[in-house]
């Protein structure tokens, strides 16, 4: 169809001629209310933003000679972390000469992969960059989102007699004590 038409048509009509794809051979045009068309295109831009999922990324740190007790504790928050669903980005951070035990935080990375390993796969070996080596996991599987669930009721049979619910007993308003006058001793001079 002509455009000077599909321009006529649209008019008579009283809505706008809004070109769909452009691109095409011949290009698509629709005869439609241009501004429900771009409300429409936004709320369907509104739920594909919201079906995505957002994935953190949660840093640990540690020393290069990180004791036991503190090594299990960060342990304990990056499993958590994992299960969730967040990214964990584990570093060992190197101050002044400790640079030179290089090693010793790279066994450290790599003890912490192996013990999260029911958890999250590595997605990158430890790297060293400048003061820093770093390691990044990925959950293995996505986080279970916890639901109420609404149980139905059983149907009840005619045999059975209906129990009915008892209501949830009435809030009561909380008493306020009476006020007394003071009664004890008397100082000369002072008035209660």
């Amino acid at each position: 169809m002509p455009t000077r038409d599909a321009l006529r048509l649209a008019q008579q009509k009283g809505v706008d001629l809004v070109e769909i794809s452009p691109n095409a051979q011949p290009p698509v045009c629709r005869l439609i209310d241009y501004s429900k068309f771009l409300y429409q295109q936004k709320k369907k831009q509104k739920e594909l933003k919201a079906k995505q999922v957002k994935v953190e990324i949660k840093e640990i740190r540690f020393g290069p000679q990180t004791d036991d007790h503190d090594y299990n504790f960060k342990l304990k928050h990056a499993k958590g972390f994992l299960s969730e669903g967040d990214k964990v980005k584990a570093y060992v951070f190197f101050r002044g000469r400790s640079i030179l035990f290089k090693e010793q935080g790279e066994v450290l990375l790599l003890r912490f992969a192996n013990d999260l390993e029911d958890y999250g796969k590595v997605e990158s070996m430890p790297v060293l960059e400048g003061k820093r080596m770093t390691m990044y996991l990925a959950p293995k599987k996505a986080p279970v989102k916890k639901e109420k669930e609404v149980l139905p009721e059983a149907p009840q049979s005619e045999g059975e007699t209906a129990t009915e619910e008892q209501p949830a007993p009435a809030k009561k308003a909380p008493q306020v004590k009476e006020r007394r006058e003071y009664t004890g001793p008397k100082v000369e001079g002072e008035d209660f």
